[in-house]
């Protein structure tokens, strides 16, 4: 596992992540209150997942872009962490749902962020790129943002992992639309996630084709979110990649200098 990064000051910004096994049954049983619970659960995935960024890069004093910022947990975490944060996105409902006034949001596409080319110096993105109709024009325009050397941070939950249909899981196995005519069936209402909407269904293959096939960037990092290190090499084997992944995070290192 990389060490975690320095800032200019010679500080941790973030605490040493550390992938273990106990941190994924954490997560896994947070995630069991994500409904009942979202302050506690997305409190602590924003603290594991900026430790994981700062594994890889300086947050003190880096200028962050949170793509997709929703009700603002990463970009507090970020902010903690000594980053400059600002966060986009296009649900003006999504960013003042918990009435809490924040600095630095912007309603903005993903896919045209509203930014000069080369302006952060780290590009983030948590659970976004499933939900918006052209993923990879999302994360070219993440690249393109970047400054040369800065880092892309992308995740996503891949379509054939077990949550891949979000609410509608595992009913997503037979289908999207029909996985939203079953959900609605028992619950009376139409899912929030609607399959060809504002959910739709990306691989770990194709995210791994566009990071390898990119001229702008390296790929420093390929794994799955949750597991513990040991359990990464799912991610290099076919097939089996698609259902025991979970959730793929892509690290890159935009190039120049």
């Amino acid at each position: 596992m990389a060490s975690a990064a320095r800032g200019q000051d010679g500080l941790s910004p973030v605490p040493r992540h550390c992938a273990t096994l106990a941190r994924s049954v954490r997560l896994l049983a947070a995630f069991r209150r994500e409904r009942s619970e979202p302050e506690y659960f997305y409190s602590l995935m924003a603290r594991d997942t900026v430790a994981l960024l700062g594994s890889y890069t300086g947050l003190r004093g880096a200028t962050v872009i949170d793509v997709g910022t929703g009700f603002g947990f990463f970009a507090r975490a970020l902010t903690a962490a000594g980053a400059r944060c600002v966060g986009i996105d296009h649900d003006l409902g999504e960013l003042t749902a918990h009435n809490v006034r924040e600095p630095n949001r912007l309603v903005a596409s993903a896919l045209a962020l509203p930014f000069r080319t080369g302006s952060a110096d780290v590009c983030f993105s948590s659970n976004v790129l499933e939900h918006v109709p052209d993923p990879w024009r999302m994360a070219d325009e993440m690249v393109r943002v970047t400054r040369p050397g800065g880092t892309v941070f992308l995740s996503f939950t891949n379509w054939l992992s077990p949550w891949g249909g979000h609410e509608t899981s595992p009913w997503h196995y037979l289908g999207g639309d029909r996985a939203a005519r079953l959900y609605e069936r028992r619950n009376g209402r139409p899912p929030k996630n609607r399959y060809g909407h504002n959910l739709h269904p990306v691989s770990v293959s194709s995210a791994l084709a566009w990071a390898r096939g990119h001229k702008d960037v390296q790929v420093l990092d390929a794994l799955p979110r949750y597991h513990p290190r040991w359990a990464e090499g799912i991610v290099r084997v076919p097939g089996l990649r698609e259902i025991a992944t979970w959730n793929l995070v892509l690290v890159l290192r935009k190039n120049g200098s």
